[in-house]
């Protein structure tokens, strides 16, 4: 049987090993961003972050709006009628039947005196709310900044697990192409041949593998900038020489305390429980009577007001009466009298009043609304206190969860660089032996697996506790950079 001679050179062993000389000069060539540029990014372009500043925005204005309530209205009006037939002119009070023109313009003020100390109130709520909200601000930034530290990880970790498997690949193309040389002068048989073809096709499907994990994880980071992901980058790998000394002793009731009080999801809490406790107080307002100053000035005009200009004696021809024991005829002069329309400005003298009042309103039974509202104010207030205490034990759990998550990861980095090169020395032993036909290729194939996942587990295992260290940095006030 005539064995025909084939090239077992892979387009994906190639397009690997072509990959592989040149990952660091497309590296180079790319926009580079640092963990810090990502989380800036982030934190500048992200919408609900802006959103939550728009939130902030809103609440800054019921604050001022709160503060000016204070202050006395004025409040100023006109208004102008045409009337026609028979009707009451509004300043002579008397019927016409005309076409009548008025108009009458007015200023009012009024001045809140004492409203149960509602208003005082009203501004300590509104500034809980708005520390609140800020709250929430840093709450939503600090979110974001924990994923974009996992994601710029994760495009790390990636990257190392796409290296190393593309090294990976280009080892088993060469013990292909070995084997199938040996095979060919009868040195190995057909068995051997097939291992050595299932341990490339393995490593071609790693590299696949790598290639899409990264892929997804620069679009999620990407994604997190804002960023357009047709438009490649390339991110900063950490420089950290001895990434085992990593100091995994830390204290979790030492961070807890440390870091509770700037935790914004516990100060979002917290000013909350503050705010529903002011509008408790705002609610218990309106068992309160009222007492609000009113004034106002103001003045009309019609075009049916005359004034008189001028009287003319025309005769004594009315009788109204007669006098006592003589009988004589008592009678009164008539009048002829004129009279001209009074213009704009003196009906606005002449018209000109004034008016000063106040008023007082006392709650005596309105349904029982009043005290209803402030039940209900206290059951919020109630269900506020409850919920920052539940923020304060969800973080406490976090930093408990955390410590014990970086002890975990640096006891797994440092297993897992052991197991690497221990089963890195058993594989050049292996490597020696199976040279010299001391070992088949069935445990040759087996051993270098082995290889490859125990370098897989310390390359997860490291970027693993560079996370973990950064989530307690993180959560002690430290910036997120390497």
């Amino acid at each position: 049987m005539t064995i025909k001679k084939k090239s077992y050179n892979h387009p994906i062993a190639t397009l690997a090993i072509a990959c592989c000389l040149l990952i660091s000069g497309i590296a180079n060539a790319q926009e580079k961003i640092t963990l810090e540029q990502a989380v800036d990014l982030t934190l500048k372009n992200n919408l609900q972050i802006k959103q939550a500043q728009l939130s902030e925005s809103l609440s800054k204005e019921d604050l001022i709006e709160s503060k000016l309530y204070f202050y006395p209205t004025l409040n100023g009006g006109a208004n102008l009628n045409f009337n026609f037939g028979r009707n009451v002119d509004p300043l002579t009070y008397q019927f016409v039947n005309q076409k009548t023109t008025n108009s009458n313009g007015s200023l009012s003020t009024s001045v809140p005196i004492f409203q149960g100390f509602r208003l005082w109130h009203q501004i300590s709520q509104f500034k809980y709310q708005l520390e609140a909200d800020k709250s929430n601000t840093r709450k939503i930034k600090n979110d974001l900044s924990l994923t974009v530290v996992t994601t710029y990880l994760q495009v790390l970790s990636y990257e190392d697990l796409l290296k190393a498997s593309m090294q990976q690949l280009q080892l088993s193309q060469l013990q292909l192409d070995r084997e199938d040389k040996q095979f060919k002068v009868g040195s190995k048989t057909l068995a051997d041949l097939s291992q050595a073809k299932a341990q490339f096709a393995t490593a071609e499907l790693n590299v696949t593998n790598a290639k899409n994990q990264l892929d997804i994880a620069k679009l999620n980071l990407a994604q997190l900038m804002e960023r357009d992901p047709a438009q490649d980058f390339s991110v900063e790998k950490p420089v950290i020489d001895q990434i085992g000394d990593i100091n995994s002793n830390y204290a979790a009731a030492e961070i807890y305390t440390k870091a509770a009080d700037n935790y914004p999801d516990i100060q979002l809490a917290k000013n909350r429980t503050l705010a529903s406790l002011k509008a408790v107080d705002v609610a218990k307002s309106s068992l309160y009577p009222r007492l609000t100053f009113q004034g106002s000035i103001g003045s009309g005009y019609s075009n049916n007001r005359q004034h008189l200009v001028g009287t003319e004696l025309t005769g004594q021809n009315t009788v109204i009466g007669f006098l006592e024991g003589t009988n004589q005829s008592v009678l009164t002069p008539e009048y002829n009298n004129t009279y001209e329309p009074t213009n704009f400005k003196d009906q606005l003298n002449e018209n000109f009043n004034q008016a000063l009042g106040f008023t007082l309103s006392i709650p005596i039974f309105n349904s029982y609304s009043a005290r209803i509202n402030v039940r209900r104010a206290k059951i919020t207030y109630q269900n506020a206190q409850v919920t920052e205490q539940l923020a304060r034990n969800n973080f406490n759990k976090i930093i408990y969860q955390a410590v014990t998550d970086l002890r975990a990861a640096d006891s797994r980095f440092r297993s897992a660089n052991s197991a690497f090169e221990s089963s890195k020395a058993a594989f050049d032993a292996i490597s020696k032996r199976y040279d010299v036909g001391l070992v088949n290729s069935l445990d040759f194939n087996q051993a270098q697996t082995d290889l490859n996942q125990k370098e897989f587990d310390v390359i997860q295992a490291r970027y693993d506790l560079i996370f973990r260290n950064k989530i307690i940095d993180f959560y002690l006030g430290k910036p997120l950079t390497f």
